[in-house]
């Protein structure tokens, strides 16, 4: 995933830092062309940052890798730190994205394995792109820019553990920061340890959160 510590990021109760330095794109891309390089800047990033680690993730490394001028790459990011904002960014949209995306009609328990899911998928498609993303989250002061996803993921976690097939009370703030901190916990974890997404590597890590998330809600019935 991404990135991304996510769940903490819609749970969180920590102050939010200001930035050292500017974070903020200079401009945003409105034209095709421009949209597209600012792509190729991103994947570019990523894909230095999961090969090479964040040593070498350099401005002039990324435009290298991206086949733009250095100075294409500061019309749109003011520094490093910038681009790996941006990839926080992407990343943690994408997760939100896609958790909205799960179908309520099929009640609570179903939505909540699909929640799983979604956290499982977006961790180990990239882990160690997901492992550096995780701690430039925590060293760089993004909380104010995921404020808008982290309000959509709270309300879809919300809106998940309020269907009728639920415990009661399990949409509790307190059951509900307890719930994504398992999932997180144990989803961060085996990220950190993937070396690739084997399928039979998520096909054990999603019965490990299962058994844990419900566990904990059955316990409390």
């Amino acid at each position: 995933m991404s990135y991304r510590s996510y769940w903490k990021l819609a749970f969180m109760t920590k102050p939010i830092k200001k930035a050292a330095t500017p974070l903020a794109p200079r401009k945003s891309p409105t034209q095709a062309r421009s949209v597209a390089t600012v792509e190729a800047i991103l994947q570019a990033a990523a894909h230095i940052l999961e090969t090479e680690g964040l040593s070498a993730c350099s401005t002039n490394a990324v435009a290298r890798k991206a086949g733009v001028s250095i100075g294409s790459l500061y019309q749109y990011f003011p520094s490093k730190d910038a681009i790996s904002r941006a990839l926080i960014l992407e990343q943690t949209t994408a997760l939100v994205e896609d958790a909205e995306k799960i179908d309520l009609q099929q009640g609570g328990r179903k939505a909540l394995e699909d929640l799983i899911d979604v956290a499982i998928i977006h961790q180990l498609k990239r882990p160690a792109l997901a492992k550096i993303l995780d701690a430039e989250e925590l060293r760089l002061p993004v909380a104010a820019d995921l404020k808008r996803q982290s309000a959509r993921l709270r309300k879809t976690v919300h809106d998940i553990l309020s269907q009728a097939d639920m415990p009661e009370g399990a949409n509790d703030a307190e059951v509900m920061a307890d719930l994504m901190g398992i999932i997180k916990g144990l989803v961060d974890a085996a990220g950190a340890r993937a070396g690739s997404d084997s399928p039979a590597s998520a096909t054990n890590l999603r019965k490990r959160v299962r058994r844990a998330v419900f566990g904990y809600l059955d316990a409390g019935e």
